[in-house]
């Protein structure tokens, strides 16, 4: 199993369409046998989905994550756990022993409208890149 995580600088970054890098771990017998950091290389939004499906990945931790980065990995069979900060690799070990805490309902929230009238791979103000998370 493969587990991937939005990363900047240790951290769990939070906004899954801007994110620089994940962090992904290999598993095998519920235990992390090895990680690596992957640069998206500029992708963004749904492009990101596609990425993760051809590292193979199973899981996906993240931050804020858009209804269409949703439905997209969720199209591909990768099992995501939004709304999650904090530390990476601690993430990762609480996702293994059960007791990660995540919301099942994250969605991003740096738009001025509804991430459920887009499927956030817009290019229009507000989704390109030129905001900040508030």
């Amino acid at each position: 199993m493969k587990i991937a995580v939005t990363y900047e600088d240790g951290q769990i970054f939070q906004h899954f369409g801007h994110t620089q890098q994940f962090k992904v771990y290999d598993i095998q017998d519920n235990k992390v046998v090895s990680s690596r950091i992957v640069d998206t290389n500029g992708q963004g939004h749904g492009a990101l989905a596609m990425f993760l499906m051809i590292e193979g990945v199973n899981v996906l931790i993240c931050g804020g994550i858009g209804m269409g980065a949703q439905n997209a990995l969720r199209s591909m069979n990768i099992t995501l756990f939004g709304g999650v900060s904090g530390d990476a690799d601690a993430a990762v070990e609480q996702y293994l022993n059960g007791s990660l805490e995540y919301d099942p309902n994250a969605q991003c929230s740096h738009h001025d409208h509804a991430c459920e009238e887009h499927d956030c791979s817009c290019d229009h103000q507000g989704c390109s890149g030129n905001h900040h998370l508030s």
